[in-house]
């Protein structure tokens, strides 16, 4: 399934269900972070997680994803490929590799 499908899929459950006059950006946003919340919670307490679970919430965090970047008229698989070359000149491979440094101290 590509990212274009996936969104089509979404966004016609969505519209079945008249969910749409919920979806502002701001919504979108704020379900986003819950949704990221929910997953972090699946690794609340150690490394034994529900893989299952820890699948669900990272397709709901994914749809609102989607969702958004609809809203906002996004192509997500080209914003990811713009935000990966500004990441690519911020951090060198020859300074960043096997490092978490961020990129101002390096």
């Amino acid at each position: 399934m590509t990212v274009s499908s996936a969104t089509n899929a979404i966004k016609a459950v969505t519209a079945e269900r008249e969910w749409e006059q919920f979806h502002s950006e701001e919504n979108l946003a704020k379900s986003v972070a819950v949704e990221a919340g929910e997953l972090l919670q699946c690794f609340q307490w150690g490394n034994d997680f529900d893989v299952d679970r820890v699948q669900d919430e990272l397709a709901d965090v994914l749809t609102y994803c989607l969702l958004l970047a609809d809203k906002l008229g996004l192509d997500p698989e080209q914003i990811v490929l713009q935000k990966l070359a500004v990441t690519r000149e911020k951090y060198p491979v020859d300074k960043a590799r096997g490092r978490s440094t961020k990129y101002d101290a390096l």
